[in-house]
C-alpha cells in the first residue's frame, strides 16, 4: 500500500504543477486510470482540458498521441488500414493513430458518427481488428476525450453507446481569483509542462491497476451499488437507466477512491462520491423533466438520498 500511495501522490504532484486548484477533476482522471477506464472530459474552451490530459501523459513514462477529430477524420486514420505490397505481393497493416498508450481524443463531436464508431472496439475490448485481423493494443491504454458543451454549431453529438463507454465524466470548472493568480504566475515565463518529467512507468500503472482490483467490495456494497442503478431504470424522469456496464464502472471507481483514501477495501460513501461522475452522463431524462430543469445529477442525489445506507461487516 506503501508503494501505491507514493505513485500516486508523485502522479497528483506532477499534475498540480500545471493544472492549478483542481484536485478533484485530477483524483477523478487518476481513479479512471486505476480502474482501467477512459475519460470524457466536458466543459468550456479554455479551462485547461487539453492541458490536463497532457499534463498526465507527460507524467507518464508511456507513449501518447494526440487526435485531433474533425469532419474530415476517416476511421482508417484511427484503427490503421492494410495495403498491397508489390515486393511482397502481400498485404501489409500499417497501424493508426490509436495504437498507443494514451490517446487525447480532442474535440471528439466535431467528427463524423462514422469516425466515432471507430473507438467502440477499442475502448470496450482494447483490440482493433482491420479486414479481418485482430490487433491488440498495449497495456496499459487509455482513452480521454475532451468536448465543448457550449460549440453546438458543426459537432455531432456522441451515441449512447458511445457515453456508455466512458468510466466517468469530468468537468474542470473555471478557476477562481486565487487560483487564477497562481496559474498567470507559472504561466508567465513560459508552459510549466515542458519541464515535466514522467514519474511513473507500465509496470507502475499495472501494477496500481492490480491493486485496485484487489480492493475489498463487501456484499452489502454490490447490493447498494445494484440498488442504485436499479432506481435510476425505473425512475419516473429517466428515459433511459444505468447499464450493468456501468454498475462495473461504479464498483471499480468505488474501489479507486478507497485506493486514493489508502484503504483496502471500499465504504458506502465511496460509492457516493462516484455516483455522479460514473453514472450522470449514462442517463437520458425525459423532455419534460428536462424543462423542468432537472438534471441527471439532481435525479442521481434524490435516489442516493433514497436507498437504505448499507452497515458493512468486514
Amino acid at each position: 500500500m506503501t508503494y501505491t500511495k507514493e505513485i500516486l501522490k508523485a502522479l497528483q504532484n506532477n499534475i498540480e504543477k500545471v493544472i492549478v486548484g483542481k484536485s478533484n477533476a485530477i483524483n477523478l482522471v487518476l481513479i479512471a486510470l486505476l480502474g482501467r477506464g477512459h475519460v470524457l472530459i466536458e466543459d468550456v474552451p479554455g479551462v485547461g482540458k487539453t492541458t490536463m490530459v497532457s499534463s498526465l501523459a507527460k507524467s507518464l513514462d508511456l507513449s501518447f498521441k494526440r487526435i485531433q477529430f474533425t469532419p474530415d477524420v476517416l476511421p482508417s486514420d484511427i484503427t490503421g488500414f492494410s495495403m498491397y505490397n508489390i515486393k511482397t505481393g502481400e498485404m501489409d497493416f500499417h497501424s493508426g493513430l490509436i495504437m498507443s498508450h494514451i490517446i487525447l481524443a480532442d474535440e471528439i463531436n466535431r467528427t463524423s458518427p462514422k469516425t466515432q464508431s471507430s473507438l467502440l472496439e477499442v475502448m470496450e475490448e482494447g483490440q482493433v481488428t482491420v479486414d479481418g485481423k485482430t490487433y491488440l493494443l498495449p497495456k496499459p491504454f487509455m482513452v480521454l476525450a475532451t468536448q465543448n458543451p457550449v460549440e453546438y454549431v458543426g459537432t455531432f453529438p456522441l451515441p449512447e453507446a458511445q457515453l456508455d463507454r466512458f468510466f466517468l465524466k469530468v468537468s474542470i470548472g473555471y478557476p477562481n481569483i486565487s487560483e487564477e493568480i497562481s496559474m498567470l504566475s507559472r504561466f508567465q515565463h513560459k508552459n510549466p509542462i515542458v519541464d515535466l518529467s514522467p514519474v511513473a512507468k507500465a509496470e507502475d500503472i499495472l501494477e496500481l491497476q492490480k491493486a485496485t482490483s484487489n480492493i475489498i467490495v463487501a456484499d452489502e456494497i454490490k447490493e447498494y451499488i445494484a440498488q442504485i442503478v436499479y432506481c435510476t431504470r425505473n425512475h419516473e424522469d429517466i428515459v433511459l437507466g444505468v447499464s450493468p456496464r456501468g454498475s462495473i464502472f461504479l464498483m471499480r471507481a468505488a474501489q479507486g477512491y478507497a485506493l486514493l483514501q489508502n484503504r483496502d477495501y471500499v465504504i458506502p460513501d465511496d460509492v457516493q462520491k462516484m455516483v455522479i461522475p460514473v453514472l450522470s452522463h449514462r442517463l437520458i431524462l425525459k423532455p419534460e423533466s428536462k424543462l423542468k430543469d432537472i438534471t441527471p445529477a439532481h435525479v442521481l442525489e434524490s435516489i442516493i438520498d433514497s436507498i437504505y445506507i448499507p452497515v458493512v461487516k468486514l
